[in-house]
């Protein structure tokens, strides 16, 4: 299955995609994000996965299963030579509060709590339009309109018309991974502290460590 949502710019896209993806099928996993950014570490290649069809968010997604992931793709990554040195490649689970990318996604998640960012205002004319839409999502129709009860009642609205929308985490009602945080794994191999972040797993981190070539 293609990953969800795709920002590498300024990287070779399609060859980066030729390595990760037949090693994500090899550990039969989806990928859900795949980021080059930087942050104050330096630059990161940010891989998020998940079991494929998994209604509960980041489940089985463990931290030995990142490593192994983390390792595959670091390896072949560095022996192409597509990513400058001294770059992260991080692997972990998009986590509880997991950005949805499609029509699927709300149909694969339906019953859990959702934040909705929508282009334009439902309700243009009313005294106060409201772009945002949170509730339970309770499906999507034939016609790919989504659904979602509030306290208001039942929202409908085209997938066509969304800007953004994530599952939200209640404590108590969301199901998926444990809300006080997941083992880091270091990069001596170690497990630290958990961590206090119920959006997002915990990654697997591997730092490029490129060999220096000989001269011909």
């Amino acid at each position: 299955m293609p990953i969800a949502h795709i920002n590498l710019q300024g990287l070779e896209e399609a060859k980066i995609l030729g390595i990760i993806e037949p090693i994500l099928a090899d550990f039969r996993l989806d990928g859900v994000e795949l980021v080059w950014r930087t942050d104050k570490g330096g630059q990161v290649l940010e891989l998020t996965v998940e079991l494929p069809g998994s209604k509960i968010p980041g489940a089985g997604v463990t931290v030995a299963i990142c490593s192994k992931v983390s390792r595959a793709i670091s390896a072949e990554l560095d022996e192409a030579d597509l990513i400058a040195p001294n770059y992260r490649l991080e692997v972990g689970s998009p986590g509880v509060e997991r950005f949805l990318y499609s029509a699927d996604d709300y149909r694969r998640f339906s019953g859990l709590a959702v934040k909705v960012k929508l282009k334009e205002a439902l309700d243009p004319e009313a005294a106060r339009p409201q772009k945002t839409v949170r509730g339970e999502i309770l499906g999507v129709d034939e016609e790919g309109v989504i659904q979602v009860k509030n306290a208001q009642g039942e929202v409908k609205f085209p997938f066509d018309s969304i800007l953004s929308g994530r599952l939200v985490f209640v404590w108590g009602k969301s199901p998926g991974l444990d809300p006080q945080g997941s083992a880091v794994l270091l990069n001596d191999g170690g497990v630290g502290p958990e961590v206090n972040k119920p959006a997002r797993n915990q990654p697997s981190t591997q730092t490029s460590k490129k060999r220096k070539r000989k001269p011909n």
